[in-house]
């Protein structure tokens, strides 16, 4: 039978199901004062349908329930989230529905998550340079000659299209420079404050050779591009010590049993990003257009540089990959009969094709499980997940599965370029998938010499 309501504040007693119910609470850790609102979510699950046992449910009927929960752009994150939690410890833990083992279960709970937030790197070229500036961590006084500057220098990154993440970390460098310099007119700054800045970062900061280069190269345009000026370092100027690190690498066992813990969704994308080695970005970013099964490709769009490049798309996750995209585009069928719902379209393409955004083709491979209200427009859209989400999986199923290593998303790449150079791939080859513009990255992965000629390349997560 159903559950029956259980007694809440000023009633007595409770059912011995109930019982167990909070028991289950109290051995999951939910702290009593959340208990009485667990115990009401549960209440409006099982109110939703009436007159049907738990056991008799299927899978549709949660996933129904589920995305009416996170289909609200409304809806509190902390409700959402601890609505999904209330459901999942009655089906899972106490046991009443046997298709509950089937739900991904994280992918409503990140709808409670995250979402992405309005300067996301995704997202940030929507925002014009004056908001961007003034909301950059420690920033300039408002309305000062330094903000100004600022200002123009993101204007020009963006003529020159350079990378939103590039433009992001140069703006973030500009203002720790002008802060160190008591924000003097930039007119007036020279060689000396330069000198100084860099010497502080590697002497007081203790930063790396490359995070030292990164902070002179944001200098280095802005006073090229905004204030004109020759830069040429003066003679005492202290550059921080060489590093050299060779990435952390996971064995073909080791990255089965990271993958042998992630389950659902954070194992296909796992999968794929070790499989294919692409960066974590570019997987979440990915679109139903992208994937071509016909050639067991995937087309990586826009990457680092601005360019595209071809992966393989591993055998081992296609037919995993094929039920992702039908729930995928079930998803997508209940937005549109609910209401039209959009997604976020890069540079001028939601101008130039209008109906590109409500077109399934568009439509982000990962998304989240929550809708978004894009605050000009008010137009609904689905976003693709947070990528903090499948981060703290990766890490946290690294430790689950015994790695003593620093175990991330990057490493998975990291292991995919190795295993294929270790199979004997031409290493010119490896730099094309990786995506590479001098091959000198790529040789950091191996000291293997490089073999004439270029394999047919086979995906490591297929070899036997």
């Amino acid at each position: 039978m159903p559950l029956k309501p259980i007694a809440t504040e000023g009633r007595p007693a409770v059912s011995s199901r109930w019982q167990r119910y909070l028991d289950v609470l109290e051995r999951e850790g939910v702290p009593p004062k959340y208990r009485r609102w667990y115990v009401r979510h549960v209440e409006q699950f099982i109110s939703a349908f009436k007159g049907r046992r738990l056991g008799e449910l299927g899978r549709a009927d949660l996933v129904e329930y589920l995305d009416r929960l996170a289909r609200d752009p409304e809806a509190p994150g902390w409700r959402i989230r601890q609505q999904v939690d209330a459901i999942r410890l009655l089906l899972v833990k106490l046991g009443g529905a046997k298709v509950a083992g089937e739900v991904d279960w994280d992918f409503y709970a990140e709808a409670g998550l995250r979402d992405l937030e309005r300067d996301h790197p995704t997202l940030a070229r929507e925002l014009p340079p004056e908001r961007l500036v003034r909301r950059a961590k420690g920033g300039l006084t408002e309305g000062g000659k330094a903000e100004a500057v600022l200002m123009r220098m993101v204007r020009i990154l963006r003529t020159q299209n350079y990378a939103i993440r590039t433009e992001a970390a140069y703006r973030d460098w500009i203002v720790r420079f002008f802060r160190f310099v008591g924000e003097k007119d930039p007119d007036v700054l020279g060689m000396e404050e330069v000198n100084a800045f860099l010497s502080h970062l590697a002497i007081e900061r203790g930063v790396s050779r490359g995070t030292q280069r990164q902070a002179l190269n944001s200098i280095g345009f802005l006073f090229k591009h905004v204030l004109h000026k020759e830069l040429a370092l003066k003679e005492g100027f202290r550059a921080a010590g060489p590093s050299r690190r060779l990435p952390v690498v996971l064995s073909r066992d080791e990255v089965q049993r990271l993958l042998g813990v992630l389950e659902g969704r954070n194992r296909l994308m796992a999968g794929l990003l070790y499989g294919a080695g692409m960066r974590l970005m570019e997987l979440v970013r990915l679109r139903v257009q992208d994937v071509d099964f016909g050639r067991s490709s995937i087309t990586v769009r826009n990457a680092k540089g601005g360019k595209d490049r071809v992966v393989p798309l591993p055998e081992r996750y296609r037919e995993a990959l094929k039920a992702h995209l039908a729930e995928r585009r079930a998803l997508f069928d209940a937005d549109q009969r609910e209401g039209r719902v959009h997604v976020y379209l890069p540079g001028a393409l939601a101008r130039k094709y209008p109906a590109a955004s409500t077109d399934w083709r568009w439509q982000y491979v990962f998304a989240s499980a929550r809708l978004s209200v894009d605050p000009r427009s008010g137009e609904f859209r689905r976003h693709h997940i947070h990528e903090n989400t499948l981060q703290k999986a990766v890490n946290r199923a690294g430790r689950e599965a015994g790695i003593e290593k620093r175990v991330s998303c990057h490493v998975l790449r990291h292991s995919f370029a190795t295993h294929l150079l270790e199979a004997g791939y031409d290493i010119r080859t490896v730099q094309e998938l990786l995506g590479h513009a001098d091959v000198s990255t790529t040789m950091i992965y191996t000291h293997v010499l490089n073999r004439a000629g270029v394999l047919p390349v086979r995906s490591p997560a297929d070899f036997d």
